[in-house]
């Protein structure tokens, strides 16, 4: 049988890289090599795509996150992949869909590398926000996960929740603010929060993952700090109300047209709330699989899953995210991530692994959705001629 090759995308400029790094390093781990062909394509920090002489290793986030901070920032060796210009190039991209050669059928020949199927594992903007979708939709290759859209709108969590609450899906109330509006008068801003939402609030950039930019203010004081930071990452910033004594729900979908949920996992954050360094630096959060909820919590949160990822129109993965009311037991919709941490021990692999699906199995699956996807695509008319 003839080896797919696949095109494995990481890094990224967004401050996810590291976690992309960690991501794309496990799913070459576990590629079956008697069955595909990995082809390892880096993003600079500074946007350059590189095919990288070896693969990634297959490190924790937090010991590449801290290998980066101990590297001063610069190219490292690979032979650049003209897929996005430098400022010095006229051609935007270097697209060619090859005949067929020995009776084999056509290629995506993006850049020369013959690849059967694109594998993008980029979290952040520039990559798990359309961007890239966008650019694999161009060379007409098939590609892992959600489309433009779905990732758009899993990205921007001010879209994404004006198309939850359209869908009758709960969403806790929410402000959103123009960054132009916070540096020009971040008081105003903060007393029309307390008023419309009380306290207290979290405060998010519209449009970054791994709880970047994310601060919870208790007062008007850090308040005006959470303002100011998440206005430093993003031009909109979303003000979400608190959830009492909130419990951290995921859940894991996978497939196309036809969903399916994993078990319910809870996560137990070491600190206050489920930041950044809670997430990949210290180690000391707990991961709850399946998560102790009852039966019909329990269901409830799958079916709300399935129903979010068709919401945004979603395609092969995401995880969703969900907060209860430790008071009321009143399930909330939080967000959606359409390219979630993708390493053996992330949650979403971990989701699957409770529900029956090994790692290598959910590589296989997916690769399988895209080539799915893509195939149907290429049935539908372009043209009324």
């Amino acid at each position: 049988m003839k080896k797919l090759r696949v095109g494995v995308i990481y890094g990224g400029r967004s401050g996810e890289h590291e976690v992309s790094i960690a991501s794309a390093a496990a799913v070459m781990a576990h590629l079956d090599r008697s069955r595909y062909e990995a082809v390892p394509i880096r993003i600079e920090r500074d946007g350059r795509w590189v095919l990288a002489d070896k693969p990634p290793t297959a490190a924790s986030a937090a010991e590449i996150i801290e290998q980066t901070r101990r590297e001063l920032t610069g190219l490292r060796p690979g032979r650049e992949v003209h897929l996005v210009a430098r400022p010095s190039e006229e051609s935007l991209l270097t697209i060619d869909r090859s005949p067929a050669r020995n009776g084999d059928e056509p290629r995506a020949m993006v850049t020369g590398l013959g690849l059967d199927v694109l594998f993008p594992v980029l979290h952040g903007p520039y990559g798990e926000d359309g961007t890239v979708q966008g650019l694999m939709e161009l060379a007409n290759v098939p590609y892992v996960g959600c489309g433009v859209l779905a990732s758009a709108l899993g990205m921007d969590k001010a879209a994404m929740k004006v198309v939850f609450v359209a869908h009758g899906l709960p969403v806790c109330p929410w402000l959103v603010v123009p960054r132009r509006r916070v540096l020009a008068d971040v008081d105003d801003v903060a007393r029309e929060a307390v008023e419309r939402l009380g306290l207290p609030l979290f405060v998010k950039p519209a449009n970054l993952g791994s709880s970047v930019g994310i601060s919870k203010a208790t007062d008007l004081a850090t308040l005006h700090a959470a303002l100011r930071l998440a206005a430093d990452y993003d031009r909109k910033v979303v003000v979400e109300a608190a959830v009492p004594r909130a419990r951290e729900i995921e859940v894991a979908v996978l497939g196309n047209d036809d969903v399916e949920a994993s078990v319910a996992g809870e996560i137990v954050p070491s600190r206050e709330f489920y930041d950044y360094d809670a997430k990949y630096l210290d180690n000391a959060s707990e991961l709850r699989i399946p998560a102790p909820l009852d039966e019909q919590t329990a269901a409830r949160v799958r079916q709300l899953a399935i129903e979010a990822f068709r919401a945004i129109d979603g395609a092969g993965l995401s995880r969703v995210d969900f907060l209860i009311d430790g008071e009321t037991g009143a399930v909330w919709l939080n967000e959606i991530n359409t390219l979630p941490g993708f390493t053996s021990i992330s949650m979403y692999a971990k989701l699957w692994a409770a529900t029956g699906v090994a790692y290598t199995t959910l590589i296989d699956r997916l690769i399988a959705l895209a080539l799915e996807r893509h195939a149907e695509k290429q049935s539908l008319r372009l043209s009324a001629f």
